[in-house]
């Protein structure tokens, strides 16, 4: 199923539909300000490792972001922030940038790899903004690629194409336009530095 959602109006009853999905436990393709992204309610294993799947991964190896509607809502799932890390996420976000962070007691143990690290997003998309303030907390999120037999990665950005692809695997493909081919840029501030890892999207200046 593919519901299509406008960014500069989103309507809240198509928006509602999504929240009743992801409550539920389903697992929807959502539009971020970068690329597209498997998501799901953090509330829900099963789903979570149905992700992985998606990606080819163990529940261990694959690679999460939280997906919050504010920077406020991602300070509930880490630790403390020193205040360098935390003007440095008030100034970037919301934006195209994953902080991988020391994730605290709040953060499901089977999402965490061996450092206890999650990826943190609030991206600028007001569709999902609107979606995950409505569902009240983070979705699981990890973008939508296809691997090649040269295990090159092609990102997908047409949402029908998505549908195409993995509507059979996944229980709703919210249209929120052609989104990006470039991922975010990911800043390491676990362990108390910080430390650029991917350039991707978004611009920092200021480390």
């Amino acid at each position: 199923m593919v519901i299509k959602i406008y960014p500069d109006n989103p309507n809240i009853r198509d928006i509602r539909r999504v929240v009743d999905l992801l409550s539920q436990g389903g697992i929807a393709v959502v539009p971020t300000d970068t690329l597209y992204a498997f998501a799901c309610s953090m509330e829900f294993k099963r789903a979570v490792e149905t992700i992985a799947r998606l990606k080819g991964f163990s529940l261990k190896k694959a690679k999460y972001s939280m997906l919050c509607s504010s920077l406020s809502m991602a300070s509930e799932y880490v630790r403390p922030m020193d205040k360098e890390t935390y003007a440095l996420m008030r100034n970037s976000l919301p934006g195209p940038y994953t902080f991988i962070m020391d994730a605290n007691n709040n953060v499901p143990r089977n999402y965490l790899n061996s450092n206890k690290t999650i990826g943190v997003r609030v991206p600028n998309h007001p569709v999902l903004t609107t979606i995950v303030e409505n569902l009240g907390c983070p979705l699981v999120g990890t973008s939508v690629r296809l691997v090649n037999d040269d295990r090159e990665v092609e990102y997908l950005t047409d949402p029908e194409l998505i549908h195409e692809a993995f509507g059979s695997q996944v229980d709703m493909v919210v249209d929120g336009g052609i989104g990006d081919d470039v991922p975010s840029t990911v800043i390491d501030c676990s362990g108390g530095g910080i430390e650029i890892v991917r350039q991707g999207k978004g611009q920092i200046t200021n480390l």
